[in-house]
């Protein structure tokens, strides 16, 4: 948490007041799309929901504690942004002399349907100087721009997914006009490094986020699927830890109650809710910074939908699949911190891409620089020292229904054995001499490392990774050495 930002003010325009001034706010307004009324939009102050009537009216008692009232974007209509593409669907709560405040919402109609969609999930931006900055417009606004071409006339939205700078909230305007520059509407999920660490309680945390980015927690539809972005990173003036407050599990079971059994549901969040990295580290506990500790009331509420969770934070790229839920950790926008162009564990840096078609999701890693079936690094017999006669094939985006095979001289020799390890050039560029900048970083442990065992006198060699979409990725053993960094 070196170099914090300091704590900033809320302004009054967002309306706050002293928990010990609290009054009652009467909200009233409509929701309205080319001039009409739009039935049954959920708005929310984020502690009530109530549904628009026929006419798109509704009517809200509030608190001059809530600081917003903003509505779920319903399937449909476009998301509402500012001129750089944001995400701008609430508005701040300020009643007037009798406590009360009158406000619309404006939606525009998608010119198609989005039954098909998709969505890019930037995980870690964390940009903390000029030349970070300068750094992720030209290596990944690149990269986000094509990806989100090649996707089509099919409607697309993006999501930073925390830890949109390195406690440098000076750099959020140059992060609006990156986006801007990605020409998709994005929204965003407040990370670690995206809170005020001078502030005295969670509530305060969050205030530099919220003036220039909103909400904390919120939802809206795509299609047929019902999206959620959550704040579970918790402060509590000493230290963070992953945690889903009270007031959001309460929002969250009410925001759930309007969503149909057996819909896709996708929740966004920084933190994972489970992550497997203090097993694979050999580690005694896992530290409560790594995942979410009241996890289970989480999974409880998204049980009886068809669930994904995206999160981040970890710098590295894990699929997790637990009570009955699929958590798709991401590799780092930044890669180590914009001093390497790989995470912990070799995974590029880059960003997930999912596309949907009705309940229907797929999805792959998309390193930034490369095509888009970069989906592995192969590396030679006793590259890793700890498998001196075994050939080594990291595929980063698999999981538990990936299969991987290898073959010689074009002859299939079956499957590659997946074992937990560290990947060899991030042992190379992590475990010698350290980036001046952060000399802590370290090669971690990963789970998606492919081993076979081969002669010294081999041939050539190729690996083949095959989907659970049906997507099959292939690379050869290249006898020259790996690539250097771009990023160092």
């Amino acid at each position: 948490m070196a170099g914090a930002g300091a704590a900033l003010t809320l302004p009054q325009s967002l309306g706050w007041t002293p928990l010990s001034a609290e009054s009652t706010v009467r909200i009233r307004g409509r929701v309205r799309a080319e001039g009409t009324g739009l039935e049954g939009v959920p708005v929310t102050d984020g502690r009530r929901i109530v549904d628009t009537a026929a006419d798109g009216s509704f009517e809200l008692s509030s608190s001059t504690r809530q600081l917003f009232v903003y509505l779920s974007v319903p399937a449909g209509y476009r998301i509402p942004t500012r001129p750089t593409g944001t995400a701008q669907f609430y508005r701040p709560i300020v009643p007037d002399d009798d406590g009360e405040m009158k406000v619309h919402f404006d939606l525009e109609p998608l010119p198609q349907p989005d039954d098909q969609h998709a969505f890019l999930l930037l995980a870690d931006p964390q940009t903390q100087t000029e030349a970070d900055m300068e750094q992720f417009r030209s290596k990944v606004v690149p990269a986000v721009s094509e990806t989100a071409a090649a996707l089509g006339s099919q409607p697309v939205f993006g999501v930073t997914c925390g830890d949109i700078t390195f406690d440098s909230p000076e750099l959020y305007p140059q992060y609006e006009a990156a986006v801007q520059e990605m020409g998709v509407p994005f929204l965003q999920v407040v990370g670690n490094h995206d809170m005020d660490y001078g502030a005295s309680s969670d509530d305060g945390s969050t205030e530099t986020y919220r003036n220039q980015f909103g909400p904390t927690y919120y939802s809206f539809d795509r299609g047929a699927v019902h999206y959620v972005v959550l704040d579970d990173v918790f402060w509590n003036q000493h230290e963070y830890f992953g945690y889903v407050n009270d007031a959001q599990l309460a929002w969250l079971a009410g925001d759930l109650e309007r969503v149909e059994s057996g819909r896709p549901v996708v929740v966004f969040q920084h933190i994972p809710a489970y992550s497997t990295l203090s097993i694979r580290e050999g580690e005694d506990r896992p530290e409560i910074t790594e995942m979410v500790t009241n996890r289970s009331a989480l999974y409880e509420l998204l049980a009886p939908y068809d669930a994904h969770i995206c999160s981040g934070h970890t710098h590295e790229h894990e699929h997790v699949l637990r009570e009955g839920v699929h958590e798709h950790i991401h590799g780092a926008a930044c890669g180590a911190w914009w001093t390497a162009d790989i995470c912990f564990d070799g995974t590029p840096r880059g960003f997930g891409v999912y596309e949907v078609n009705g309940t229907n999701l797929q999805w792959r890693y998309q390193s930034a620089g490369h095509e888009a079936d970069h989906q592995m690094r192969v590396y030679g017999r006793g590259a890793d020292s700890t498998a001196p006669d075994e050939f080594v094939a990291n595929v980063w985006d698999s999981d538990p229904e990936w299969t991987v095979t290898w073959s010689e001289n074009g002859v299939q020799r079956g499957r590659m054995a997946r074992r937990v390890g560290r990947d060899p050039r991030a042992v190379e560029l992590f475990e010698g001499d350290k980036p001046e900048r952060f000399t802590w970083i370290r090669p971690g442990r990963t789970g998606h490392l492919f081993y076979a065992p081969v002669a010294p006198d081999h041939g050539r060699l190729r690996v083949e990774a095959t989907d659970q979409f049906g997507r099959t990725y292939s690379a050869p053993l290249r006898n020259s050495a790996p690539e250097n960094s771009s990023g160092r």
